[in-house]
């Protein structure tokens, strides 16, 4: 290691330790009681308790919302990367008039977050009769993941060689045969990145849940937790451990395809 590169790595552990600092006290401190937690807000378990994480594992609550968080984001991922995918490859593969116009309108889709969309959204919904229903989150946030979905695929299509669309028009292949058999599996690296970034953003969604559901047994769990902890303020550690269990499956989730994602970023750029 070079000494000019004594700064970034410093640097960059600083910024590690910032970021998993918080993770590492919430999912400690549902190992401590309350009285603990009380005495010493900064130490470790002494001695370790698993009631809290019981408890909650336990309750019937919190897995009906972490099975509504995975329904939720199970469609959210499989609208988003068929929709994508479908989006991105005729921007990438025809030529026709106000293609370049509509890649840059998906292109500004990524300036506007949901969150300043939020109160016409909530007034579309509910004019269509969707409020407390998971189809309310599930169709705007697909809507709101489309362009950065486009955006990271058609790179990926652009690339595909035009030959070998030929040789597969030859061989008697439809463009449709040839998106089936062999767009789709050159772009899997693309497809993966985008439904994992997709499912990852579903499953901590706050706002949009908290705008259109109301029904506690219809919450997903990011609005499972504030339900929890507004249900039990004074015994912190039982919220700590549910919240520690709420966000665990998303961690797990982003450490187990994380070099995919980074592959798919990377192969989106070279593209």
């Amino acid at each position: 290691m070079s000494r000019a590169g004594w700064p970034t790595y410093v640097f960059a552990y600083l910024l590690v330790g910032v970021c998993i600092a918080p993770v590492l006290y919430i999912v400690l401190g549902g190992f401590r009681t309350n009285s603990q937690i009380t005495a010493d807000p900064s130490g470790l378990p002494n001695p370790w308790e698993v009631v809290n994480y019981l408890d909650v594992l336990s309750s019937s609550v919190f897995w009906r919302q972490a099975g509504n968080s995975a329904f939720v984001g199970i469609l959210t991922t499989l609208g988003v990367v068929v929709l994508g995918v479908m989006a991105a490859y005729v921007i990438a593969r025809y030529n026709f008039n106000g293609r370049a116009a509509m890649y840059s309108l998906f292109a500004a889709g990524l300036m506007f977050p949901m969150t300043v969309a939020i109160t016409p959204l909530y007034i579309m919904i509910r004019g269509l009769g969707l409020m407390n229903t998971h189809w309310g989150i599930i169709l705007p946030q697909i809507a709101f993941a489309l362009p950065t979905t486009i955006i990271i695929l058609t790179p990926f299509l652009r690339a595909i060689p035009k030959e070998l669309e030929e040789a597969a028009s030859i061989d008697g292949a439809s463009r449709l045969g040839f998106f089936w058999r062999m767009v789709i599996p050159l772009s899997v690296p693309g497809v993966v990145t985008v439904g994992i970034l997709a499912f990852i953003a579903s499953w901590n969604s706050y706002m949009l849940p908290l705008f259109i559901l109301n029904d506690e047994m219809q919450y997903t769990l990011p609005l499972g937790v504030q339900s929890f902890a507004s249900q039990f303020s004074t015994d912190t550690a039982r919220v700590l451990a549910f919240t520690s269990l709420s966000m665990i499956p998303a961690l797990i989730f982003f450490s187990l395809f994380e070099k995919r994602i980074v592959g798919g970023l990377t192969g989106a750029v070279k593209g």
